[in-house]
């Protein structure tokens, strides 16, 4: 990163002389000189009115390498709230053009899916803060209950609303020209089956079955028998394969899953204590998330909240980080929780 030489940059583009640029921040046009030559570097109080001078973010005034850049972006999506317009508006436009650079490289485009999902969320949160506002007021208003149930991925009762058929048809297509891509399968059955195409998801459980040779086949063989109503035979498969093999975490957090959706909370608990008995550090989160929103579904405020804080401690020494967007979602929901106490 080479600051001295983004100032001078900046300030060629902006057609101003080193003194000019000097009597601007009251310091010597020598000083600005020793800042472009390398030999010093402004004050770190001095970034955002250099950032302001030049109307560039101070990232900007940091010449980062495109991985590094990227990075940076990853953890902008990760650990902030809510995204500063300008900075994406500048970070569409670097990946953008990273991407019209290097068209082998699929990554750019996978960060701004990123980012644009990320901004859907915060409108998303924004209009189910707003519909609730509009129901406090007046509830009596019927759009603002389906203006909710949208921005709360709820249920709609519109198939034509909620079907998969155009994710579907891209997957089938996606398929075509990856016939041994088992991740797109997964993600095709999981939509069929959630779509009721049952005998479709049959057929592609049979190709699945020609290209992979894990657990996963008969995994989603569980999942289609449970969607079917087979409920016992899905749970046979299941277990059989835990047997088979115990060190798989997330094996064990699929049966867990499922057993929450039955209303088996406390067998659900068990199999995610047990998920996250065998995961390896650093372990994903997703058991004990579940964890806590089961015990706040039976009215167990206090196991909720032990749950979030133990979610808390494992970001701290798994993974380590204790600040961030990530962090601060699941304190703002331990003193949600702490409320109903």
């Amino acid at each position: 990163m080479n600051i001295g030489n983004q100032i001078k940059v900046f300030r060629l583009k902006k057609s101003v002389t080193q003194e000019a640029m000097a009597e601007h921040f009251g310091i010597t046009a020598q000083a600005v000189s020793k800042w472009e030559c390398g030999t010093s570097v402004p004050d770190i109080s001095l970034l955002p009115e250099l950032s302001a001078y030049f109307g560039v973010t101070i990232d900007a005034l940091f010449a980062l390498d495109d991985e590094t850049r990227m990075e940076r972006i990853q953890n902008m999506l990760w650990d902030e709230r809510y995204l500063n317009p300008t900075d994406v508006e500048n970070e569409r436009t670097f990946l953008l053009e990273k991407a019209r650079r290097e068209p082998e490289n699929g990554r750019p485009h996978e960060l701004l899916a990123d980012m644009e999902i990320k901004l859907t969320q915060e409108h998303q949160g924004k209009a189910a803060e707003y519909a609730m506002e509009a129901l406090r007021r007046d509830p009596n208003l019927v759009e603002a209950h389906s203006l909710l149930v949208q921005a709360m991925n709820g249920r709609c009762w519109d198939w034509c609303e909620t079907n998969h058929a155009a994710l579907i048809r891209y997957y089938e297509e996606f398929m075509e020209n990856n016939p041994d891509n088992w991740h797109a399968v997964m993600w095709l059955l999981d939509q069929l089956i959630d779509d009721y195409r049952f005998d479709e998801a049959e057929k592609w459980l049979a190709v699945f079955d020609k290209i992979d040779t894990t657990f996963r086949v008969p995994l989603y063989r569980g999942v289609l028998e449970w969607h079917r109503g087979n409920k016992e035979e899905a749970y046979r498969i299941w277990e059989a394969l835990c047997r088979k093999y115990p060190e798989r975490w997330n094996l064990l957090d699929n049966v867990a899953d499922y057993l929450a959706r039955d209303g088996r909370y406390d067998e659900s608990i068990q199999w995610h204590r047990k998920a996250l008995a065998v995961g390896k550090p650093p372990r994903y989160v997703d058991s004990i998330v579940s964890i806590a929103q089961i015990l706040e579904l039976q009215g167990d405020y206090a196991g909720a909240i032990a749950a979030r804080e133990e979610e808390l401690e494992m970001y701290k020494t798994e993974w380590n980080f204790t600040e961030g967007e990530t962090a601060d979602a699941v304190r703002r929901d331990i003193a949600r929780l702490k409320k109903r106490l």
